[in-house]
């Protein structure tokens, strides 16, 4: 069959995302009628089965109607994994049609459903995943944030699928493209079906599929965004497995402070002439998310490392983008930033590079870089290009009030301003 996308030689997951996601747009299917949805109950390996994972976003709505209307025990995910791994879902006794309805929606998940923990003995039969795109041999890309693959690494550690489970993703036909197999790491999670509008596609893919989490490539930031890990990372180092975390110099770490010896109170003295210990460190990348003003106004200060740095605006960001996602597409066009301020409700953010030469570099990285169909816009932050320091606090202009009046805070956005350890306290 023809395919209506074609990929470039060299392209990566994110530009194959990217074209999905604009001939979509182009073409209006974001809301496609689906007949694949009546392919489900007649699917072979949907009848034979007995549990049926089924991922808890909106365009898997109808397969999960279907599993609940075919009397099969259904499981989906909690969203992003914030609560924990999976809700079995239990509609009401003699539940109606139109009551099943109900629980398959997001709402109706929650309203409707027990949660069942890493300890459960579950054995899951069919696992129904979604897809930006996915190829014929069965390898498949997601929105980038890897849920799926972790939700079936966590599945496989409590011994919930094994190499009998079937997994399927339902797409539109335009969605089925050529992925380069390079592409595919030993953490993501291949397809056995493709079931689209038109056809059943069965995928003979040989890519092992993930046998558990590969602790090697998660961080400690993850762990604090998905508590289930810690618990799960806590039982296979009890059961004596290596759960080593990556050290990713990405990470948002900040450096322990040096002790500080006590010293009598003396409010006669100046604060600025106190003396500062300044540990030296080597550069760390920081996310400094949704910078906030203080009440009097002014910037929030963060803490500059030693070294030179370069600063790119990048603008345009669509509504609704995450900062993950940022952070995944500028993985994938190396041009992950030393820090990066996140300032999504203005549509925009700022990368900090350690030098002018690695900034030139991402903003060449990053031209014509398009996310959900929006363009956006990459180049020097203004105060690399002949307007403030790019070390200096901008501090907005602060009307006089009376004495004693209330002094409420800035509704603007806010500014992160970078300065260097030299420059405090001046």
């Amino acid at each position: 069959m023809e395919q209506a996308i074609n990929i470039n030689q060299g392209a990566t997951k994110w530009d194959i995302r990217q074209k999905v996601w604009d001939y979509i747009e182009a073409k209006n299917l974001a809301n496609f009628p689906r007949p694949v949805h009546h392919r489900i109950p007649n699917f072979k390996e949907f009848k034979s089965s007995r549990v049926v994972k089924v991922n808890p976003d909106r365009p898997q709505e109808q397969a999960r109607f279907h599993t609940l209307t075919a009397r099969k025990t259904l499981l989906v995910p909690t969203p992003r994994l914030r609560t924990g791994l999976f809700n079995k879902i239990v509609p009401p006794q003699n539940a109606t049609n139109e009551d099943l309805r109900v629980c398959s929606t997001s709402q109706g998940v929650k309203e409707f459903s027990v949660p069942i923990g890493l300890d459960a003995r579950v054995q899951v039969d069919l696992v129904v995943v979604g897809s930006v795109a996915v190829s014929e041999k069965g390898y498949r890309i997601g929105k980038g944030e890897g849920f799926a693959d972790m939700e079936y690494a966590m599945m496989a550690s409590m011994g919930a699928v094994n190499e009998s489970t079937v997994v399927v993703t339902m797409v539109h036909d335009c969605q089925v493209v050529d992925i380069p197999e390079g592409l595919t790491e030993s953490h993501d999670l291949t397809v056995d079906y493709i079931i689209t509008p038109t056809r059943i596609v069965k995928t003979e893919c040989q890519h092992p599929k993930p046998q558990g989490i590969i602790w090697s490539k998660l961080d400690a930031e993850m762990l604090e965004k998905i508590p289930i890990l810690k618990k799960l990372r806590a039982l296979e180092q009890k059961a004596g497995n290596d759960v080593t975390l990556k050290v990713s110099s990405a990470e948002s770490v900040k450096p322990a402070a040096e002790p500080k010896p006590e010293a009598k109170p003396n409010p006669k003295r100046d604060p600025k002439s106190r003396p500062r210990h300044e540990p030296k460190q080597e550069p760390k990348r920081q996310y400094i998310e949704n910078g906030a003003e203080r009440p009097g106004g002014g910037a929030v200060e963060q803490e500059h490392p030693r070294g030179s740095s370069s600063t790119l605006y990048l603008g345009g960001i669509p509504a609704g983008l995450r900062v993950s996602e940022l952070k995944t597409v500028l993985r994938e066009r190396n041009a992950v930033p030393l820090r990066l301020t996140w300032q999504g409700a203005q549509h925009r953010a700022f990368l900090e590079y350690n030098d002018g030469p690695g900034a030139d570099l991402a903003l060449t990285a990053l031209q014509d870089l398009s996310i959900n169909g929006h363009t956006l816009k990459a180049e020097r932050a203004k105060s690399q290009r002949g307007g403030h320091r790019p070390n200096q606090t901008l501090q907005r202009p602060q009307k006089k009030e009376a004495k004693g009046a209330a002094h409420p805070p800035t509704a603007t956005a806010a500014i992160v301003s970078i300065t260097t350890p030299s420059e405090e306290g001046s």
